[in-house]
């Protein structure tokens, strides 16, 4: 999910244009509400962490966007809010051909947009497309890449989308022909890139679409309205094909970055559910891990820096090497983050279905000032001053991020002599500089969208939107295709082992930190449905609030 981290490419699809359309529709908004009844107690309140990008199901990939265009919008199949795995959705069943290439999608009948025109396959098609489009910029395009001729017409050699493997056979029949096998294309289906958008509204307000009013959704909940830095409203769709199970009426969700807040909120009453780890005063962190309301699991999530390798010195692997081997990883978990996390020496997870990693790097300042040295930079003498970017919190206070950067600007002046200076950014800007490649380090973080190595190595194939670093290697593209192309599973997961050789090993375009724990907080005698599932995916519509005095 994903980041948890979205951009200067994605200005002309309507990112900054929709920031200020829904700004102009707040202000209207609040000159119409003052004169209207107060608006009813929402049934759930959701501290959910950074002011999203955007609403639109094809460009967004940050884990707080996410998970309200998950209430909003659903595609094919959804994930099952205990194990994470892929159920129906709008698609009440399927049919896979013999040699496991073509998915045959039959639609639920009496699926309806929220305004009330129907959800057909040609809906499926047009939003696949669109995410295709180059000039949509998604960078989740490559989720789709599994697709027959997906990747050509992304690119831009293919520029015939009838060529693309899906089409509508019917109203209710849609069906996708893919390049190779793929046991977790059914994962893919349940990400909100491939949701289901709405056609209708997208073609007649262009990037102004998701101020269409009202806005038509395929989800559980319908949007009442976004506030900026107030909050999102969201509000029961009765429509939605499973209505009858989705129990909350109100639903508030409000970004936040300052821990302080977040936590008083949810003491005072005033929020029910805290997401994020991040959002745990770091000074409480020791007491609050003990209370029974403060809930910890583990998933597939990895923090890593980004490194920009078309800037110099940093386009040399053995400067990257030097960088990695300088950090103490154990003492940013034990000192730092004091969650659970253990050092990560490299991308993928331990637990992902199928694969063992490669050993990775480990912690030898010895080792990196020699490499320092061969590179032409003895005890760091003429290294350029270069700087590290990490998101701003809300309200200035101090937050893990920033400890970090401070403790990874300590051990490389320490272990290698050289200077770096942190550059702290509003959230919106940290996304756009990473994509725009405006940055030397960056924080980075990613949290798997489905069980399988592919979720993280994908990320850094040369055409992969979210690889944001300018790393290319041909070698490593190649190994991923070759994987996601053998049906052997030892085979496959020897190619897998490979690439992730190269990138955290040899070419370093990142470095690994810490892999994540999960921590969130909520009475669970009054609020049911969250479950831990390694692809932290917690569905609005399967929460429910306990009635007082009813067994939690």
């Amino acid at each position: 999910m994903r980041v948890r981290s979205r951009r200067a490419r994605r200005l002309h699809s309507g990112s900054w244009v929709g920031a200020l359309a829904f700004l102009t529709l707040n202000a209207l908004l609040l000159c119409v509400t003052g004169c209207r009844p107060a608006e009813p107690k929402a049934d759930l309140v959701i501290v959910n962490g950074a002011e999203p990008e955007s609403l639109d199901p094809a460009i967004v990939t940050g884990q707080p966007d996410l998970r309200v265009v998950s209430a909003l919008f659903e595609g094919l199949t959804r994930s099952d809010p205990k194990t994470g795995s892929p159920i129906p959705s709008l698609a009440e069943r399927w049919d896979l051909s013999p040699d496991g290439r073509t998915y045959t999608f039959h639609l639920r009948s009496n699926l309806t947009w929220s305004t009330g025109e129907p959800i057909e396959a040609g809906d499926f098609v047009y939003s696949w497309l669109r995410v295709l489009n180059p000039a949509t910029a998604a960078d989740y395009a490559g989720q789709l890449f599994y697709v027959k001729n997906a990747e050509e017409f992304n690119s831009g050699k293919l520029t015939d989308p009838t060529a693309v493997g899906m089409r509508a056979l019917d109203r209710q029949t849609f069906q996708v022909e893919l390049v190779s096998p793929t046991p977790f294309f059914l994962d893919i289906c349940a990400l909100q890139t491939l949701a289901v958008a709405p056609r209708q509204a997208i073609e007649k307000y262009g990037d102004r679409w998701l101020m269409a009013q009202p806005l038509p959704v395929s989800g559980a909940y319908q949007l009442a309205y976004w506030r900026i830095n107030d909050k999102i409203r969201l509000r029961k769709n009765p429509r939605y094909w499973d209505a009858a199970n989705t129990q909350l009426e109100w639903v508030d969700i409000l970004p936040m970055g300052n821990a302080t807040t977040a936590f008083n909120l949810y003491e005072t009453g005033e929020a029910d559910l805290v997401w994020d780890k991040e959002l745990i005063p770091p000074d409480l962190l020791d007491v609050l891990r003990k209370r029974p309301d403060f809930h910890s699991f583990d998933y597939l999530g990895t923090y890593f820096l980004r490194v920009n390798v078309t800037r110099k010195p940093l386009n040399d692997p053995r400067i990257r090497r030097a960088l990695a081997l300088a950090i103490d990883k154990r003492r940013i978990v034990e000192k730092i983050t004091r969650g659970g996390e253990k050092p990560a020496p490299h991308l993928t997870p331990l637990g992902t279905a199928n694969y063992r990693p490669p050993t990775g790097l480990g912690h030898d300042p010895d080792q990196a000032r020699r490499l320092l040295a061969e590179a032409g930079y003895p005890g760091g003498q003429g290294f350029p001053v270069f700087s590290y970017m990490f998101n701003a919190a809300a309200g200035g206070s101090a937050k893990i991020h920033e400890k970090i950067a401070v403790e990874l600007q300590q051990m490389w002046q320490k272990e290698l002599g050289i200077r770096v200076e942190l550059r702290q950014v509003e959230w919106k800007v940290f996304l756009a500089s990473q994509s725009a490649l405006e940055y030397d380090l960056s924080r980075s973080s990613w949290v798997g969208d489905y069980n399988d190595a592919t979720t993280f190595l994908d990320l850094f194939k040369s055409n992969n939107g979210n690889n944001r670093t300018g790393w290319k290697n041909p070698r490593y593209d190649q190994l991923l295709r070759e994987a996601n192309a053998e049906p052997d599973r030892r085979r496959r997961e020897a190619l897998l082992r490979t690439a992730e050789t190269i990138l955290v090993e040899e070419e370093l375009p990142i470095l690994p930190l810490f892999f994540y724990a999960g921590l969130n907080y909520y009475d669970a005698r009054k609020i049911q449905g969250i479950y831990p599932n390694l692809i932290d995916q917690h569905p609005i519509n399967a929460i429910r609030k306990t009635q007082p005095g009813s067994e939690p």
